[in-house]
């Protein structure tokens, strides 16, 4: 088979002691297709006879990178894997699948029509999340693709924190925290907080407050240039206070310390099969009800 991904790369959820099922006979279909093959090395369990390397160096070379597993083994991937600009396939393992849409059952088939040039991009933009110190300077750093998290941490207290967009002072918020998310997280934590649905291609930025202790206070949605800065204040020590991005990496905070979010410069790209439908996954997902008519 002629492809335009002549080499392709392979990572999944580490772990996980059933991928064998899925990894091995997606090697060998693409190899008896003729594709060079990459493996992440911590798969080498499952593919013991592959090229293995780390997931960086991996995405140095590949033109394709399969990630099998569900959205928080893609979400985890994306953030190594988009400096790159290499583009991403979701083979889905877990229940949801909002970002790994291909099922098992359909993952031949699928990657066969991609491999043909038959697919769908569509980029996804990240948070830059960073602590800055009083002089601006960044003491630490994490990317989000979903959402980055402004929370209280050991404590069955409210915090209190200040909110400022572009410079521009919003509020004094007390409440459990803050979610800054994507239009992607839009459908993760921010959806339970009472948040809006986004559309993935739209240049926003979502701020959904959890559980705060003024009930006026509701989402707001900003621009994507928009610069966001948390600082906690009040009497919220900031052992109380965590910062989580994607529910996997942490950052720590400490007072006169700010959280500085933003957008990242490098975004992910996902690919599709043709034909790729939003409102589809959506309706399958959240249990939407289909059109009689």
């Amino acid at each position: 088979m002629s492809s335009i991904f002549p080499c392709i790369g392979i990572t999944g959820k580490r772990g996980d002691p059933t991928l064998g099922e899925l990894l091995q006979p997606l090697h060998a279909h693409l190899q008896a297709a003729g594709i060079e093959l990459l493996v992440d090395e911590r798969m080498a369990e499952f593919l013991p006879e592959s090229r293995q390397m780390p997931l960086n160096q991996l995405a140095e070379t590949a033109n394709l990178v399969i990630v099998v597993g569900g959205d928080g083994t893609l979400l985890h991937s994306s953030r190594t894997l988009a400096p790159y600009d290499v583009p991403i396939v979701g083979i889905n393992r877990g229940r949801l699948g909002f970002l790994a849409d291909i099922s098992p059952q359909e993952m031949l088939d699928s990657l066969d029509r991609i491999l043909a040039g038959s697919y769908e991009e569509d980029l996804r933009f990240l948070l830059q999340a960073e602590i800055r110190d009083q002089d601006g300077t960044v003491l630490d750093s994490a990317q989000a693709l979903n959402d980055v998290v402004f929370h209280k941490w050991n404590t069955a207290r409210i915090i209190e924190f200040e909110l400022r967009i572009d410079n521009n002072f919003v509020e004094t918020q007390r409440s459990d925290g803050i979610i800054i998310s994507t239009p992607t997280g839009s459908t993760a934590y921010a959806l339970s907080g009472g948040g809006p649905l986004i559309m993935p291609s739209m240049g926003a930025i979502l701020l959904v407050p959890i559980f705060p202790h003024t009930l006026s206070n509701r989402p707001i949605v900003v621009a994507d240039t928009s610069l966001i800065e948390i600082r906690s204040c009040g009497r919220t020590p900031s052992e109380h206070v965590c910062i989580t991005c994607d529910g996997q990496t942490h950052l720590s905070i400490r007072e006169n310390q700010v959280l500085a979010i933003s957008r990242a410069s490098h975004p992910v790209r996902l690919i599709h099969p043709s034909g790729h439908d939003h409102f589809q996954i959506l309706r399958e997902k959240l249990g939407w009800g289909h059109n009689r008519t």
